[in-house]
């Protein structure tokens, strides 16, 4: 199924039923009276999170969703039928915005959460309601509101904990792949990732969290090359970003610090929120060094950056140094979640980061 994380679409609530204007004529009964009943409410659009879908492909085909009218009313005091509310289901984590206002409507965040994106219209009175000391044959009645009707764009957005971020080939897919139980696709060609993969990562009972592949950044992806920076959006609800380094580039021309700054260069132009979260440096393809010469480029890297942050070697081929990094994820992710459940920011460990070249 393609991959589709946009789209725009028509909701378009019911119309209220008319209030009817009706006298009860029976034989033998004089006078009977206004006995006109209320109309029923229209129906109200609402988005379902399911937690079943992974794309916004079904409304590329599907433009216009539209609820029922309430019934009107009718003699004898009989209300008009309400109608029954329509429910558009869509993928955990979409965006709602108002196409035209640009307002932010809400997002759905939780397998099941309903959002209200259209009112349906209120029902009409009929005219046994205005009856009264003084007006004993009431001809009033009232219309049923009209329901409403937005353009929506919906944006799909991935939950994911962590992030990965690096250049085309850096090794994003063959690290998720090593990891969880996702399945990217791997070739020696640049932009083998076209759309954004997720895996979950376990570490033990109850003890995962959920990372996410986007195609590689190129610089210029601001103004459009490569894919642009359509796919960034979905690291935006990441808790934490891992920039995966080539620290054995197939052309020596290539200068890793000079890649990294490039791709932070373009966060920046992207988001500054997103350039400010919480980043650590992985170093990959550590089977294509020796030890020496890992050790070499390593230190140069981070002396050419300044990093002040976590440091991580890896390789993505072979998994060497993966468990160390994925079990500094957990427990850093933990701390996250402890802060954001009670306000209290727990201080990092000063533990040196798992380093496979040590063992």
């Amino acid at each position: 199924m393609k991959f589709v994380d946009e789209a725009s679409v028509r909701v378009e609530a019911g119309k209220g039923g008319n209030g009817c204007v009706s006298f009860r004529r029976e034989k033998y009964i004089p006078r009977g009276g206004p006995d006109g009943g209320d109309g029923g409410d229209g129906g109200s659009v609402y988005l379902v999170a399911d937690s079943g879908l992974n794309t916004l492909v079904d409304f590329r085909h599907r433009r216009r969703h539209r609820a029922e009218n309430g019934q009107p009313g009718m003699g004898r005091n009989r209300t008009g039928g309400s109608a029954e509310d329509l429910h558009v289901k869509v993928p955990v984590g979409t965006r709602v915005k108002d196409l035209e206002t640009e307002e932010l409507i809400g997002e759905l965040l939780a397998h099941g959460q309903e959002l209200l994106v259209a009112q349906g219209g209120y029902h009409g009175i009929g005219n046994a309601r205005f009856k009264s000391s003084t007006n004993r044959t009431p001809r009033q009645s009232t219309p049923g509101t009209t329901g409403e009707q937005r353009q929506l764009h919906l944006e799909l957005i991935l939950l994911a904990d962590v992030g990965l971020l690096g250049m085309p080939n850096a090794g994003k897919s063959s690290f998720i792949g090593k990891v969880s139980s996702a399945r990217p696709k791997v070739a020696d060609y640049p932009f083998t990732t076209l759309y954004p993969n997720l895996g979950v990562v376990s570490v033990g009972a109850e003890r995962s969290f959920v990372i996410a592949d986007i195609p590689g950044v190129i610089e210029g992806a601001a103004e459009g090359a490569g894919l642009g920076l359509q796919f960034l959006k979905h690291l935006d609800r990441t808790r934490l970003l891992l920039h995966l380094v080539d620290v054995a580039p197939m052309d020596d021309s290539v200068d890793p610090a000079d890649e990294v700054r490039r791709i932070v260069g373009e966060l920046e132009k992207y988001s500054p929120d997103l350039a400010g979260k919480e980043r650590w440096l992985v170093l990959n393809k550590l089977d294509l060094l020796m030890d020496d010469e890992f050790r070499e480029r390593e230190s140069a890297l981070l002396e050419a950056l300044d990093w002040q942050g976590p440091v991580y070697a890896i390789s993505a081929l072979t998994g060497e140094g993966t468990e160390g990094l994925v079990y500094a994820l957990m427990e850093r992710l933990e701390e996250l979640r402890r802060e954001e459940d009670t306000g209290i920011v727990v201080e990092e460990a000063d533990d040196e980061p798992w380093d496979p070249l040590k063992n």
